[in-house]
């Protein structure tokens, strides 16, 4: 059970209380603006953050780069349709003869003042996304109601959430008095010579293979007008990449790591494999 001392070492509970630390070597990450800096104020003035994009745009990398940069552990949480304000904050478990609380994901992070990240918290229910807000304003705490216990958040914690705002509709989306408690980062698919560059680094591609991957992206996602519901991520060239380096044949990593994760529609497969041909 962790108690409620305050924390003067952030790493060692990091290391002992399942938080993530601060990565040791920097995770590679290319600022597309300045989201570094606007982010780094953000944590310096306790302001929480909101990162929009589209899903494999670099969102998570970018958190990751800045608990290394910021020198704080991270948490994240992956958001689903189940998960209980319980499952982010704790619950009462039942060892042996005893009761004894357990913090969750999110009240582990306030304690240690670390960045704690909702990934696509709009996946989460309503009631369970309303345990946030006290500390996305100046009270700054964190309410755990079965314990009585008012938290307040040590210092270097920051609340990041993210979420696809193309892929929501009407009835998942974030409510205004949530929104507006978050300075809001928009993430997109990198420049042709910026996503080139990333697919050389972690696809571990010459930049002339990853200069065709980013062009066959660019034809793929012109095929949104043709009901393509999603278009490829960086993360699926990266994916191909990575195979083609390991010895695929081009064509066939397109198809298994780009074309087949998008849509099962025989039609749009078909449109796609035939911009494979054309250009690989």
């Amino acid at each position: 059970m962790t108690s409620g001392r305050p924390v003067d070492d952030p790493f060692a509970l990091a290391s002992a209380d399942g938080l993530r630390p601060p990565p040791c070597e920097e995770p590679f990450y290319l600022p597309s603006g300045d989201e570094v800096a606007v982010f780094a104020a953000c944590h310096a003035h306790g302001l929480p953050v909101m990162l929009k994009g589209p899903t494999g745009c670099g969102k998570t990398r970018f958190v990751e780069h800045m608990s290394w940069r910021l020198r704080r552990p991270l948490v994240t949480v992956a958001c689903h349709d189940d998960l209980s304000a319980s499952d982010l904050i704790g619950r009462y478990l039942v060892r042996g003869s005893e009761t004894v609380w357990q913090d969750g994901p999110l009240t582990r992070a306030v304690r240690a003042g670390a960045l704690c990240y909702l990934d696509e918290v709009v996946e989460a229910r309503p009631d369970t996304i309303v345990v946030i807000h006290p500390l996305t304003d100046d009270r700054r705490v964190l309410p755990i109601d079965k314990t009585g216990e008012l938290l307040p958040a040590a210092p270097g914690f920051q609340l990041v959430i993210s979420y696809n705002p193309g892929y929501q509709h009407l009835l998942k989306d974030l409510k205004p008095s949530t929104r507006q408690r978050f300075v809001a980062l928009e993430f997109t698919v990198p420049p042709p010579e910026r996503e080139v560059a990333i697919v050389v680094h972690e696809g571990g591609v010459s930049g002339r293979q990853a200069a065709d991957l980013v062009a066959l992206a660019g034809r793929l996602r012109a095929l949104r007008d043709r009901g393509l519901p999603e278009v490829p991520s960086t993360r699926l060239l990266v994916s191909a990449a990575r195979l083609i380096a390991s010895g695929v044949a081009p064509r066939e990593a397109c198809r298994v790591a780009i074309a087949a994760p998008l849509t099962d529609d025989p039609d749009l497969l078909a449109a796609a494999h035939d911009v494979i041909g054309l250009l690989l």
